[in-house]
């Protein structure tokens, strides 16, 4: 964390009546309050990664979202490492929050899963944890990736294509930097996916000095993809990148694996940076 120049509580997706916060770091509860989120609102909660900035306050939020386990509700949706730790390090998840919401899901890189109408795959990384997953959203109006820490790779960019909105974990200029995008490899993956939408966060010191609004012009200039630095507290309206206005994709659509009353008829809203999207 250092100097904590950014704020690290994750970002949240909401869409409808659906809110989703991703890895919640330290002060997501904070970030939450001052961001106007409404953490018992929260229909599921995902960790990519058993890391501080990735589930350092996943039991904060847990707890906030179920009074403490006394309303049990939503669902846990995490990598393996996040909810069974590694042979190295215990998991973040204190095993009395796995057991106040309705359901734990560990995900990886393919599976998929459906919270009511929004349909969520595990996308692969190149990570030391082998187990670390990005998160892919279908929504009735929208896909959205967030990639997690991760190196460049064609079978990357080859898993978000098709997406409309891309959130990059981009902490580094430098390209030998483990586990995390550089600028150089943003520009790969961009020209390779061609979304709509970019947005860089989980800015480390060399990013920060460096100046994510510059990299972010910079990665634009060479990709032509709208693509933005987070800021703590930014919050977007993924419909403006949709697939047309008004235009469903057939993800609205009940499907066998997908009980149909959970399909419902209200639009996506924002995402909110609790961190630098509020990401970092």
């Amino acid at each position: 964390m250092g100097r904590q120049l950014k704020a690290s509580g994750g970002f949240v997706l909401q869409v409808g009546e659906n809110q989703f916060h991703i890895d919640p770091g330290p002060n997501a509860l904070q970030r939450a309050r001052d961001c106007g989120v409404n953490l018992r609102a929260t229909t599921a909660v995902l960790a990519s990664a058993n890391t501080l900035f990735h589930a350092n306050d996943i039991n904060a939020v847990l707890d906030a979202m179920t009074y403490g386990g006394f309303d049990k509700k939503g669902v846990l949706i995490a990598a393996k490492s996040a909810v069974h730790g590694t042979e190295k390090q215990a998991p973040y998840l204190q095993r009395f929050y796995r057991e106040c919401v309705e359901r734990t899901i560990v995900m990886e890189a393919g599976k998929r899963v459906a919270v009511n109408e929004i349909e969520i795959q595990a996308m692969p990384t190149r990570n030391d944890d082998p187990t670390a997953i990005g998160f892919k959203f279908f929504t009735p109006y929208f896909t959205l990736v967030y990639s997690s820490d991760t190196k460049y790779a064609p079978e990357i960019a080859e898993a978000y294509k098709g997406s409309h909105i891309l959130v990059l974990n981009v902490s580094s200029t430098k390209k030998d930097v483990a586990n995390t995008l550089s600028t150089e490899e943003t520009v790969k993956l961009l020209q390779k996916v061609q979304p709509r939408l970019a947005v860089i966060t989980h800015f480390g010191i060399d990013m920060v000095k460096s100046d994510p609004i510059y990299e972010a012009r910079e990665i634009q200039k060479q990709t032509g993809i709208q693509t933005l630095a987070a800021k703590d507290g930014m919050v977007l309206n993924p419909m403006s990148y949709a697939v047309d206005k008004g235009q469903k994709t057939l993800h609205a659509f009940p499907r066998k694996d997908m009980p149909s009353e959970a399909v419902q008829e209200k639009a996506a809203g924002s995402v909110a940076d609790l961190q630098g999207f509020t990401p970092d």
